[in-house]
This record gives C-alpha cells, structure tokens and sequence, in this order.
C-alpha cells in the first residue's frame, strides 16, 4: 500500500489550492462572459459557450476517456509502469487529430444547425480546438494522477484566464466577434498546452520512459470507456440543455442560460475539488482506508456545499442584473432553481471520487444515467414552453436524481470489502448497458452527440 498522505498539507493545503484555482478560473469566465457580452451581447456569450465545451466533448469521446482514466493509472496499481507516459501521449495525438478532423469533415452540415450565425469556415476551424483541448486536459491530468496537483491547478486557471489577453488582442486587431472568439480559445489552449507538457517533463515525467505499449493502451482504453460513459453523461446533464435550448430558441436564450447555470454552479466548486483531489488519494490508498475516509467526509461535504447555496440565492436576484444588465434580468429564477439542486453537490463529489479512486467508475455511470434520462425528458417537454426556466428545471431535477442514485450505490458498495466480488459483476454488467445507452445517445442526437462531453 502506499505510504498515508500528509494529512495537514494535503487534507486543506491541496484542497484550498485546487479551490482557489478553480475560484480564479471562474473569475476568469466571469470577466470573459462580461467582454464578450459587451462584444455581442447574449448571442456572442452563447456562442462562445457551446465553442468552449463542444469541441472538448468530442475529444474526450474519441479519446476513450483518456482524460478520466490517467489519474487512476499513474496514481494507482500501474503507476510504476514506464510505459505510461508515451502510451498517454501518443493516446491523446491520434485522438486530437482523427477528433479534429471528424469535427472539420461535419461542419458543412452541422455548423448551420447549430451555430447559425457563424460561418462555415469558422465553425470548420474551431475543430482544431479538439486537438488543443484534449492536449490541455490530458496535461492536467497527468499533472493530477502525479502528485502534482499544483501543476494541474495551474492548468486549472490558466486555460481560462488566457483566453482574456487572446481575445482582447484579437478583437482589438479588427476580427470580428465570432472569429476572436474562436481564435482566442485556439491561442489559450496553445500556450496552456505548452506550458503544462513543458512542467511535466521538468518534474521528470518522461523520466526513463519506455516505448508506447498498444497492451497498455488497451487497459486504459478499457477504464477510459467506463470512465467516459458516466463523464459524456454528465456533461450531457451539464451542458445538453445548451445544445437544445440553442435548437429550439436561439443564442439569446442560450446566453441568458449560460449567464444563470455559470451562477449556480459556483456551488460546485468545492465538490469539483473534493473529487479532483480525493481520486488519487483513493487509488493510493486502498479500498477499506477508502471507505471509510469517504464515509467520514461525505457529511461535512454535504454541509458545506448546502451552506455555501444561501448567499448566492439571495445575491442572484440583484448580482446577475447588476453585473450583466437588463438584458440578463432573466437568469435570475433559473439560477435559484439550480442553486437549490445542488445544496448537496459535496455528497455526490466524495462518492464520484471513491467509484474512481476504487477502480469502479461504471457505477458512476449509472448514477450518471439516471440523471441523463431526466434531462433528455424534461428539456423536450419544458424547454418549448419554458425556455431557460424550463431548462433549469430539468436540470435541477436531474442533479437531484444522480445525486440520490449515487448515495445508493455507496451504501451497497461500501459496506464492507467483502463485497467487492459483487460489486464488480454489478459493473460488468453496468458496463454492457452503458454501452448500449451510448450508443442511443449518440443515435438520438445525431451530430450533436460527436460534439457533447467537464473538470470540473
């Protein structure tokens, strides 16, 4: 087993930074939102949300998970395998590029369906941002799984505040609002990119590494998948609501969201955190210190998270306006009807990051399912009527439904570690309906599934 870790610098050291990376990361989006919506208003802010997550959602599908397995790998049983390193690299080429170069080959059909006011040739271009993206984030992870958990809050913060500079840069240049968007996200992600591969190799990443190993690749493609399933779920419970409401109203609807889900969610926060930094220490650690230390933290996390819910309440209703201005009036309702979903965000944060850290990630996935399935439903039946009030409904009633699964699934696989022979026949099969739901996914949004997938 591996050696405890420091409970002092590691318990409120690492997590307070991971915190603050997160909260400055936040600002950084908080003060790109303001500029663009200065820019171009609401549309603009919708815009440069789906460019954003999109193409980082398509990379993490064609990766296999990449971005979600590589801490268990390095952190875990197979951390001193030396192959590793250029397996994961050479993972997140070949992804990054077959991913950019399927978004470019979509773009004639798909761009005018979802970016109507965007060209062709600038929707074309953004495939690029697959490629950067899904570099960016496999640095951070390999900074996460490596004990360098500086390094990745550093990634943290830096590939949103770059984006600032870049855009300012180019729309002072003359682009025009969609293209300095597109751009800047392009330029951020590059000097991010480089910055966090040229830490690793300075850290001794690449120390003594070995050849890549296809056997290799196969396993972490193997933990990828269950990882991805229940991650591409999440995000699509996070952000799908996007991608309908940009269908069935427009980009104002959709910048109005975007303004009221980006409030709520600094709730999430600390549970983003908590699971950032718990994951590895799980994998580290072993299933029965696991257990119990999860079962220790989940109801001081369930309190601090509720806490944190009352003051941003209160402050939506005159924040948002204050901030934004009139045109963002309505984002206040839909940003208290999420608040309220995500009081116990840190209940469900500890559990994510013990089903990863104890090798189970496909039991997230069913939590993760359960949530979907409430999205997809009710985005359809309320979003027409309701708009973005219709869409933070769904939503609210989808982070409640996860979080109430996944409680479910700790009490079973928690109790004690003779059940852990269950647990696994419980995720193989788990791991054959995934698939499955998957593959509906990707058949009931057409496109939009190659372009749906955090970090958070």
């Amino acid at each position: 087993m591996a050696a405890a870790v420091p409970v002092v610098t590691h318990r409120y050291g690492v997590l307070g930074g991971n915190v603050a990376a997160r909260l400055g990361a936040l600002a950084a989006i908080f003060v790109a939102t303001l500029f663009v919506a200065r820019e171009g208003g609401a549309a603009l802010v919708g815009i440069y949300a789906l460019f954003h997550v999109l193409p980082a959602l398509v990379g993490m599908i064609i990766s296999a998970g990449l971005t979600g397995a590589v801490a268990f790998f390095l952190a875990g049983p197979y951390r001193d395998d030396r192959r590793l390193p250029l397996t994961i690299v050479a993972m997140a080429v070949v992804s990054g590029t077959l991913g950019a170069a399927l978004w470019v080959a979509a773009a004639p059909l798909a761009g005018p369906l979802l970016f109507s006011d965007v060209s062709v040739q600038l929707s074309a271009l953004a495939g690029l941002a697959v490629a950067t993206r899904l570099a960016v984030t496999t640095a951070k992870s390999c900074s996460q799984g490596s004990h360098d958990l500086a390094g990745a809050n550093g990634v943290i913060f830096t590939e949103e505040f770059l984006f600032l500079p870049a855009f300012g840069v180019l729309a002072s240049a003359g682009f025009d609002g969609h293209g300095a968007v597109i751009g800047g996200l392009l330029l951020a992600d590059v000097v991010t990119g480089s910055l966090a591969w040229g830490r690793l190799a300075r850290k001794g990443f690449f120390q003594r590494a070995a050849r890549p190993s296809y056997h290799v690749a196969r396993r972490v493609a193997s933990y990828g998948v269950r990882a991805q399933i229940g991650t591409v779920i999440s995000q699509l419970n996070l952000r799908l609501d996007f991608v309908i409401l940009s269908v069935l109203t427009g980009p104002a609807v959709v910048g109005i969201y975007v303004i009221a889900s980006k409030f709520a969610e600094l709730t999430k926060v600390l549970g983003m955190a908590l699971t950032y930094v718990l994951y590895p220490q799980f994998a580290r650690s072993g299933r029965t210190a696991a257990v119990e230390r999860a079962r220790r933290l989940i109801p001081r996390a369930g309190l601090l998270t509720a806490g944190a819910v009352v003051p941003l309440f209160v402050a939506a209703g005159f924040v948002i306006p204050a901030v934004y201005g009139s045109e963002f009036d309505g984002a206040s309702t839909p940003a208290r009807i999420i608040l309220l979903a995500l009081a116990f965000e840190g209940v469900a944060a500890v559990i994510t990051a013990f089903l990863y850290g104890a090798g189970r990630p496909g039991l997230y996935s069913i939590a993760m399912g359960a949530g979907l399935v409430a999205t997809v439903i009710l985005d359809l039946l309320l979003i027409p009527r309701f708009e973005e009030v219709g869409a933070a409904v769904a939503s609210a009633i989808a982070y409640t439904t996860s979080t109430v699964v996944l409680i479910w699934l700790f009490s079973s696989t928690g109790r004690r570690p003779e059940t852990a022979a269950t647990d696994r026949a419980t995720e193989r099969r788990s791991r054959r309906g995934s698939s499955r739901t998957l593959a509906a996914v990707v058949r009931s949004v057409d496109w939009r599934a190659d372009v749906s997938a955090t970090e958070r």
